[in-house]
């Protein structure tokens, strides 16, 4: 129990510790820094519905081929690039 109470202590203390930290090292004011946060988090929504229509429309092609009878030709997926 005491192993527990201690390790408690030990994470309310880093979480402060860690927000104390964040808000003063923080680059942009508040609002600022939700602002840019928002925008690139919109960002990255729109660049993954993007990705998911182009996916949906090769993946309905493909299936269109297949009922024809074509045979259906998977890619290896290329490698995550880094960066």
């Amino acid at each position: 129990m005491r192993r527990m109470i201690s390790f408690l202590a030990g994470a309310l203390c880093g979480v402060l510790v860690g927000g104390v930290t964040g808000l003063l090292l923080a680059p942009y004011a508040g609002s600022e820094l939700r602002k840019n946060l928002q925008s690139r988090v919109d960002s990255l929504v729109v660049k993954g519905q993007q990705a998911a229509a182009l996916k949906r429309a090769e993946l309905e092609a493909q299936f269109e081929a297949f009922k024809q009878g074509q045979p259906v030709v998977l890619e290896e997926p290329p490698e995550p690039s880094a960066g």
